[in-house]
């Protein structure tokens, strides 16, 4: 619990340099692009259309019923879920190496390694806010208007936000002393797209499979997020149990990755 406190209470003290180191990662890292941050959206664009054609398209999927008796277009479907996905596993793709790629440049500079996770968090939670945009102006497009239910949207943004950096901080000190365990978590989330209900419904899954798949917290954000868009609900409300036992993982795996951070954050210099 020390260690915990300890952390959060450095994100909030450093929370100034968290942004602007954030803003200065975006534009570093596309820098030398002739369409330079612009890349960052077009690529997860270009993902959902291929996803699209492959599993809507080709298959020629029928629409999805979100609640009985009301159904949406595949496409729709699909981008309300698959937002949250990228920016879920960008972050924590990016998140598990963000200490041990800059130990060079933390061991001359003077401040808490538990902000360089959050640093790259950031940067790519601006990206998701202008996915998130696109999403939006979509889906009025497309006849999906917003309703008061899309308030809850900023719980599941704060959610997805918790949950990524409590698996940040164990990724990024675990792959810091072990550097395998980026590459073994790379190619884990690549296996968790299709474990999650991003490209198809669970409930064409026969139980116990489907409640043992749910148990992932990525189900809860995605499903929450689909209710947000479409207005079909209050989804935290609504599944109050499933709330509670998200918030149970997030903060275990906080408690965890804290404890983890703050015990061997002085030796990270040892492994350069």
């Amino acid at each position: 619990m020390k260690s915990a406190i300890t952390v959060i209470k450095e994100q909030f003290e450093n929370f100034y340099l968290i942004r602007r180191l954030s803003v200065y990662e975006l534009k570093s890292k596309n820098k030398s692009n002739y369409l330079g941050m612009a890349w960052e959206v077009i690529n997860p664009v270009i993902q959902i259309l291929i996803y699209w054609f492959v599993f809507g398209s080709i298959r020629q999927r029928a629409d999805i019923e979100v609640v009985p008796g009301y159904s949406v277009p595949f496409i729709f479907w699909l981008l309300g879920g698959f937002i949250l996905w990228t920016f879920f596993y960008q972050a924590t793709i990016q998140g598990s190496k963000s200490i041990y790629t800059r130990l060079r440049m933390l061991s001359k500079m003077n401040f808490p390694m538990s902000v360089i996770p959050n640093i790259v968090i950031f940067s790519q939670f601006y990206i998701h806010l202008i996915m998130l945009g696109i999403t939006f102006l979509i889906f009025q497009f497309g006849g999906y208007y917003v309703s008061i239910y899309f308030v809850q949207i900023l719980y599941f943004i704060f959610g997805t936000f918790c949950l990524v950096l409590a698996v940040s901080l164990i990724t990024s000190t675990l792959s810091t002393i072990i550097r395998d365990v980026h590459m073994f978590l790379n190619a884990t989330l690549r296996m968790l797209l299709y474990l999650s209900p991003v490209l198809w419904q669970m409930t064409i899954l026969d139980e116990p499979i489907a409640t043992i798949l749910k148990l992932n917290p990525l189900y809860y954000l995605i499903e929450g997020y689909r209710t947000a868009l479409f207005g079909t609900g209050w989804y935290f409300i609504e599944h109050w149990k499933y709330s509670l036992y998200f918030w149970a993982v997030v903060i275990v795996l906080f408690l965890f990755g804290s404890m983890l951070h703050v015990k061997f954050r002085r030796h990270f210099i040892d492994y350069l």
